[in-house]
């Protein structure tokens, strides 16, 4: 079973930066499909990127395309979003989450095909 813990979060100015980090324990991480989503209070749950197992492949949602980086670090089983410019409308609960992969380049963009999470770890920008 594979296990996810997020951490990294907490409470940030507008127009800063904060790293999440998502620690993955209990299968072959690289083997994985890796996703940060994000729930807004009284919203649903969004991606915000995906990274493929390779790393070679990633995909951004189009409201933080050049302000975030998504990355992962296969030797140390874990996977990063560094989160810079941050706006209030980024404050949300920020989820990390596995799938896993069927080729070097594959990506996943829907949480129906994410099968692992994270507890979640909170974001919160002040304006």
């Amino acid at each position: 079973q594979v296990q996810l813990v997020e951490s990294g979060g907490g409470l940030v100015q507008a127009g800063g930066s904060l790293r999440l980090s998502c620690a993955v324990s209990g299968r072959t991480f690289s083997s994985y499909v890796m996703g940060w989503f994000r729930q807004a209070a009284g919203k649903e749950r969004d991606i915000v990127a995906a990274i493929s197992w390779s790393g070679s492949a990633t995909h951004y949602a189009n409201s933080v395309k050049g302000r975030f980086t998504i990355s992962r670090d296969n030797a140390k089983n874990t996977v990063y979003l560094q989160m810079n410019s941050l706006k209030p409308e980024d404050t949300a609960v920020y989820y990390c989450a596995a799938a896993a992969a069927f080729g070097s380049g594959t990506i996943y963009y829907s949480q129906t095909q994410y099968k692992n999470w994270g507890q979640g770890t909170q974001v919160t920008v002040s304006s």
